[in-house]
C-alpha cells in the first residue's frame, strides 16, 4: 500500500470524533451511562453510582426507581475488575433495602452465576453473597438456586478466609434450609464439618448463624446420623462446658434437644456424662431461657430408662415439681411438659391444676396438656385433679380460643369421667352441654377428643336429652363427613352412644346420619367396626326406619307407641318423620299405618285387666269372689305351684296390679307396683290435672288406679278411697 497523502490525513481528521468530557449531576443520566460501550465512561459512571448509593436509603430507592439493577447486573461479568467491583459494591449496598429483594429476582440468574465466576476474588464473593443473602429470602429465588445446583458452591464458601463471605454464605444457607428439600440433602453435600468448624469462629454472629442452621437441619433423621458420625454431639458438649460461650448455650441446647430423639444419641450423651451436664443446667441455670430449654432436653432424654435413673440420682423429679412455682412462665410450662410426658410425678398435680388459672395462654396450654397425660389411664391422678377442683376449670376451658387448650381439656375430662364420682360432678356442672361448641371447631384434635368426651358423658337418656336440647346432635352428625380417620372413629362412637335414646336416634336420622353411615360402610377405606356399630344402634333405636330400610324386624325388636310403616325404602329418598308425614297433604300414595297408644290408655288397659281377671267386684261382695278356689284348680291341673298369669281368669288385687304393670311397661307407660298386706297390691301413676282448657297443673299428681271395684277410677294417693284400697 502507498503512503497516506495529506488529503487522506485531512479527511481522517474530519471523520474523527473529538474527545468529549462529560459531567452530570442527574442520577438518571448516569444510570444511562452504565450501558455505554466505553470502559472509561463505565468506570466513572459505576464509581459515581456506587458513591451515590452509599449516601443513604433515599438514594437507593431513587436508583431502584431509575432501573439501575439491570445495567448493574450486566456489569458483574465485565472484564475490568474495577467496573465489576463498583457494580458489586453498589448492589451490595442496595441489598439492605426492602424493595431490592423483589426487583432483584428478575435479574437473579445472571447475578447468581457471578458468585462463582471469580473464585479467586474474595472481594467479589463478599458483595455477591451479600446480595444473594437478601434475595434468598424470596421463595422464588430459592427455587432458582436449587434448579441451578447452587448449594455446593455455597458450602465451599463456608471455608472462606473472609469472615464476611462466611457470614453471608451462612445467611443464604439458613434461608435455603427453610425448604424441606434443602434441609434433607444438606448433610449429603458435606456441610456438617465446615459448619462445626465455624462454631470456633471469633465472630459471634457467625457462631449464632451456624447454630441456627444446626437447629433447623437436626430435625432431619439422616442429618442427625451424619452429625453423630462427625462427632458433632461431642463438639456441642464441649461448647456447653465452656462458660465463655454462655451466650451460645441456649441455641446449642435447642440442637441437643433435637438430637435426643435418637437412641444412639442418648447412648452417646449417657457415656460422655452429658446427662449430668443437662441436669446442671436445670439446677443452676444462667438464665430462665436456658433452664427452660434444658428441661425440654431432659423431657426427651428421659424416654430412656437409663436416662431416668441418672436424673433420679440428681433428684430432678423434686426439682421439676418445685419449678412449677418458678417466676418465669416458660420455665413453668416446660416443667409441666416434663412432669406429664416423661416423669409422671403425681405429687405435682395440685400445682399443675393451679396453673390452669394463669393469665399466660402458653402456661395454661402447657398445664392442660400435662393434665391430659397425667390422667390417662391413671385413676389416682384423675382423682387428684378432681379434688383440686380442676374439672370445673377444664369445663370452662372448653370455650377457650386456643385449639390446643380445648383439645387437651376435652381429653382430660374424658379421662376423668371414667370414674363415676367424677363423672357425676362433671355432668352436674353442665359438662355435656359445654361440648357442643367445640364440636363446631375445624381443628382435628379438638374434634377427636370432644367426640370421645361426648361418648363418655352421654351415659344415660337424661344426659343425651340435655345434649340433644343444647343442639349437639347436628354438629356431631356433621363430623361423619370427616376425612380424618380418628375423628370419624370417635364421631361414630359418640353417635352409637347417643343413639341409645330414641329421640336422639330419630333426630340423627332426620339429619341424615343413617345415609352418611351407609355410605361410609360401603367404603373400604372409611368403614370400621365403629361405623357399623353406629348404624346398627341407629336402626335398633328407630324401628320405623329399620323396617323401612331393611324390610325386617327381629323377635328382639319390640314395637311401641308411635311405630309406623312407611313402606319400602326407595333409593335416594329421605326418610320422613311421623310429624313430617302427618303434615303432608292428602295424596295418591299408599297409606302410612301408625300404631299409637290412645290418650285414654288407662278409662282401656284397666278394662282389659279387669275383664281378664273376673271383672269388677263390689267391695261388699269381695268375700264371695272365689279366686282362691280358681287358682287351686289351676295348680291341680298343672301339677305345679307356678301359674302363668295368662291362665288366671279370677284374680284379686295382687294379680291385677301385676298384669297392669306388665301392660304399661310394654307400651312404655310409667307406673309403679307396690305390695301391701294380705294379697293387696296397687299401681301408682303420675298425671297432670287439667285446671282449665289447655291449662294443666304445674306439678303431676300421684293417683292409685282402681282395678278391682270400680275399674278405671283414679284415686288421689292421699284420699280416703285410696287408703281404703290399700288396706282391708
Amino acid at each position: 500500500m502507498g503512503k497516506k497523502t495529506g488529503k487522506d490525513k485531512e479527511k481522517e481528521d474530519k471523520d474523527a470524533f473529538e474527545t468529549l468530557s462529560l459531567e452530570s449531576k442527574a442520577p438518571g443520566t448516569v444510570v444511562l451511562l452504565l450501558s455505554s460501550q466505553e470502559e472509561d465512561i463505565l468506570l466513572k459512571a459505576s464509581e459515581a453510582i456506587q458513591k451515590f448509593a452509599e449516601k443513604g436509603e433515599e438514594n437507593k430507592v431513587m436508583l431502584l426507581g431509575l432501573g439501575v439493577l439491570g445495567p448493574l447486573c450486566k456489569l458483574i461479568d465485565h472484564s475490568n475488575k474495577l467496573i465489576k467491583r463498583n457494580a458489586l459494591m453498589t448492589l451490595g449496598n442496595m441489598a439492605t433495602n426492602g424493595r431490592f429483594c423483589v426487583l432483584m429476582s428478575y435479574f437473579f440468574l445472571t447475578f447468581y452465576y457471578s458468585v462463582f465466576l471469580s473464585p479467586e476474588d474474595v472481594f467479589v464473593h463478599e458483595f455477591a453473597t451479600l446480595c444473594l443473602a437478601a434475595v434468598a429470602m424470596d421463595f422464588t429465588c430459592r427455587v432458582q438456586i436449587n434448579a441451578n445446583d447452587g448449594m455446593p458452591p455455597l458450602i465451599k464458601l463456608l471455608s472462606s478466609p473472609d469472615p464476611d463471605v462466611a457470614k453471608n454464605s451462612l445467611e443464604i444457607i439458613f434461608n435455603l434450609v427453610q425448604d424441606l428439600e434443602n434441609l434433607e440433602v444438606l448433610h449429603e453435600l458435606g456441610a456438617i464439618p465446615p459448619l462445626l468448624e465455624l462454631l470456633k469462629s471469633d465472630f459471634p454472629v457467625i457462631q449464632h448463624l451456624a447454630l441456627q442452621i444446626f437447629q433447623c437441619v437436626t430435625t432431619d433423621l439422616e442429618t442427625r446420623k451424619t452429625f453423630r458420625e462427625e462427632l458433632g454431639f461431642e463438639r456441642f458438649l464441649d461448647l456447653l462446658d465452656n462458660m465463655e460461650f454462655n451466650d451460645l448455650h441456649a441455641e446449642a441446647l435447642q440442637t441437643v434437644s433435637n438430637c435426643l430423639g435418637d437412641i444412639e444419641t442418648l447412648q452417646i450423651i449417657h457415656l460422655n456424662g452429658g446427662l449430668t451436664r443437662l441436669a446442671e443446667f436445670v439446677l443452676a441455670p444462667s438464665s430462665p431461657e436456658i433452664q427452660s430449654i434444658a428441661i425440654k432436653c431432659i423431657t426427651r432424654a428421659a424416654q430412656s430408662s437409663e436416662s431416668r435413673e441418672v436424673f433420679h440420682e440428681q433428684m430432678i423429679e423434686k426439682v421439676l415439681v418445685e419449678l412449677l412455682s418458678a417466676a418465669d412462665d416458660n420455665v413453668k410450662a416446660s416443667a409441666c411438659q416434663a412432669i406429664a410426658l416423661v416423669l409422671c410425678v403425681s405429687e405435682g398435680v395440685p400445682i399443675v391444676v393451679q396453673l390452669l388459672s394463669s393469665e399466660s395462654s402458653v402456661l395454661k396450654e402447657a398445664a392442660t396438656q400435662a393434665l391430659s397425660s397425667l390422667t390417662h389411664s391413671n385413676e389416682a391422678n384423675a382423682l387428684a385433679v378432681y379434688e383440686a377442683g380442676g374439672h370445673e376449670i377444664l369445663i370452662q376451658q372448653l370455650s377457650e380460643s386456643s385449639a390446643s387448650t380445648v383439645a387437651s381439656s376435652a381429653a382430660t375430662i374424658s379421662n376423668m369421667a371414667e370414674q363415676e364420682i367424677i363423672q357425676s360432678s362433671i355432668l352436674t356442672l353442665g359438662g355435656v352441654q359445654a361440648l357442643v361448641e367445640p364440636l363446631k371447631s375445624t381443628d382435628t384434635q379438638v374434634l377427636m377428643y370432644t367426640a370421645l368426651c361426648v361418648a363418655q358423658l352421654a351415659c344415660d337418656n337424661e344426659e343425651r336429652d340435655k345434649f340433644h336440647k343444647a343442639g349437639g346432635l347436628e354438629p356431631l352428625v356433621n363430623l361423619l363427613h370427616s376425612n380424618d380417620k380418628e375423628v370419624l372413629r370417635h364421631a361414630c362412637f359418640a353417635v352409637n352412644v347417643c343413639a341409645g335414646d330414641t329421640a336422639c336416634a330419630v333426630t340423627m336420622c332426620r339429619l341424615g346420619a343413617l345415609e352418611i353411615l351407609q355410605e361410609i360402610n360401603q367404603s373400604a377405606n372409611r368403614r370400621s367396626s365403629f361405623s357399623e356399630l353406629a348404624t346398627t344402634s341407629l336402626l335398633n333405636s328407630n324401628l320405623p326406619v329399620k323396617y323401612n330400610r331393611l324390610g325386617r324386624l327381629t323377635a328382639n325388636d319390640i314395637i311401641t307407641s308411635n311405630f309406623f310403616d312407611a313402606g319400602q325404602a326407595c333409593v335416594g329418598e329421605p326418610f320422613l318423620t311421623l310429624e313430617e308425614l302427618i303434615s303432608q297433604p292428602l295424596n295418591q300414595q299408599r297409606a302410612i299405618i301408625v300404631f299409637n297408644v290412645p290418650v285414654d290408655f288407662f278409662a282401656v288397659a284397666v278394662r282389659l285387666v279387669s275383664d281378664a281377671m273376673g271383672g269388677a267386684v263390689p267391695l261388699e261382695k269381695l268375700h264371695e269372689f272365689d279366686w282362691v278356689l280358681h287358682q287351686s284348680d289351676l295348680r291341680f291341673q298343672l301339677k305345679s305351684n307356678v301359674i302363668p298369669i295368662g291362665m288366671i281368669n279370677k284374680g284379686t288385687y295382687c294379680h291385677r296390679a301385676l298384669l297392669f304393670k306388665c301392660l304399661a311397661d310394654t307400651i312404655e307407660k310409667s307406673c309403679t307396683l307396690v305390695r301391701g298386706d294380705y294379697n293387696r297390691a296397687w299401681n301408682e301413676v303420675l298425671l297432670f290435672e287439667e285446671v282449665h282448657e289447655n291449662l294443666r297443673s304445674p306439678e303431676p299428681i300421684c293417683y292409685i288406679v282402681d282395678l278391682m271395684h270400680q275399674p278405671g277410677t283414679l284415686m288421689p294417693i292421699d284420699s280416703p278411697a285410696a287408703q281404703q284400697y290399700q288396706t282391708i
